[in-house]
């Protein structure tokens, strides 16, 4: 019998805080900035200390704790030109970009950067968004099916010279945009990532993805739509990645740790909590076999809205290692990582946590 492939090393992303109140709504104090200049600062840490990625968050308007807002491409083009290896991967709304505009900015970022320029294609769940823009604000799986129409006018503009697309949202005309995203070994066209948990998403990610982001879930969670995505995509043809959203509270002790995870949920600011589970639950529930993100979320794990705490990253470093390496067991390819003071946990996990992780991958190699 042959042995396994050697599975490539990890990947790590983290959340940018381009919006302010940081990764947690709760009133506990956070040394995190909005502010362009602590995020700058912030991308150069962690190119520094392992970091592969910096996913800009979207958002339009203020609600759930997040007041002020840096628009997520503006932001990573900004990040980007302040790093030299970073991966940048700006966060997108179909239904408020036409899609030719955004393929347009991305090859100029793409050519700016040197091919670090990615986009991470958000079905949306803020129906405020879309409705105060006076933008018409679309059922569930509608809104999915625009976003692979989206994704599939990426692929197709960013490498066909006589561009063509007949869809039910987009459509294409014999269209040829220069200059075209860099060339870069190993990739047709700047990295496409997509997220969600919903079986519509699943379909989506398995069709059209290159990398299908999960919110924080267990490590069996996180197994089934790692399988659910790779059966659709095998029928297709296609391979897909998997990023798994965590929050990461890393100390010298685990008491340390558990310590400052109950401060952030004690001192949660229920109101914004309560107001974010209203809508985000309210998704879920309109999904035909009613299963999506949040539909099963408690309040705490409301408290980081992409259920980061579930992933159970709260520990000392080494056990916080163990644990990463479960997720990259059942399909992992990308830890996408919040934290609640940024630039000094980066660090942290720079010297303490990632050397850990990299021991243990290299005993998992012997072994194959």
């Amino acid at each position: 019998m042959s042995s396994p492939e050697p599975r490539e090393p990890l990947k790590f992303a983290y959340w940018v805080p381009n919006v302010s109140g940081g990764l947690v709504v709760s009133k506990i104090e956070q040394r995190t900035d909005w502010s362009l200049e602590y995020n700058v600062k912030l991308a150069q840490l962690a190119e520094v200390n392992g970091f592969d990625y910096a996913l800009s968050q979207v958002r339009y308007m203020a609600g759930y704790g997040a007041a002020y807002q840096h628009e997520s491409t503006s932001i990573s083009l900004a990040i980007a030109l302040a790093t030299q290896r970073l991966k940048v991967i700006a966060a997108v709304h179909p239904g408020l970009w036409q899609p030719g505009v955004l393929a347009k900015l991305v090859a100029s970022s793409d050519q700016y950067t040197g091919g670090r320029f990615c986009v991470n294609v958000v079905s949306g769940w803020f129906k405020d968004e879309f409705t105060k823009l006076g933008e018409p604000w679309l059922e569930h799986g509608e809104r999915y099916r625009r976003s692979e129409e989206f994704i599939r006018y990426l692929r197709e503009i960013w490498t066909n010279d006589h561009a063509e697309l007949n869809g039910d949202f987009y459509r294409l005309h014999d269209f040829d945009l220069k200059p075209k995203p860099v060339e870069v070994e190993g990739r047709a066209h700047p990295e496409i990532f997509m997220g969600g948990n919903s079986t519509d998403a699943r379909g989506m990610g398995g069709r059209v993805a290159d990398w299908y982001f999960m919110n924080g879930n267990t490590p069996d969670g996180i197994a089934e739509q790692v399988q659910d995505v790779r059966d659709v995509a095998t029928v297709h043809g296609r391979s897909v990645k998997f990023g798994v959203n965590g929050f990461m509270v890393a100390r010298d002790t685990d008491a340390e740790a558990y310590a400052v995870l109950d401060e952030i949920i004690a001192k949660a600011d229920v109101e914004a909590v309560e107001g974010f589970g209203s809508a985000v639950t309210q998704a879920g529930r309109s999904t035909g076999d009613k299963k999506g993100m949040w539909q099963d979320s408690e309040f705490k794990d409301l408290v980081q809205y992409n259920d980061g705490f579930r992933t159970g990253l709260v520990g000392t470093p080494e056990q916080i290692a163990r644990r990463i390496l479960e997720y990259k067991a059942v399909g992992a390819d990308l830890m996408l990582l919040g934290f609640l003071h940024f630039q000094e946990e980066v660090e942290y996990f720079g010297r303490e946590v990632l050397p850990i992780v990299r021991e243990l991958e290299a005993l998992e190699l012997e072994r194959v």
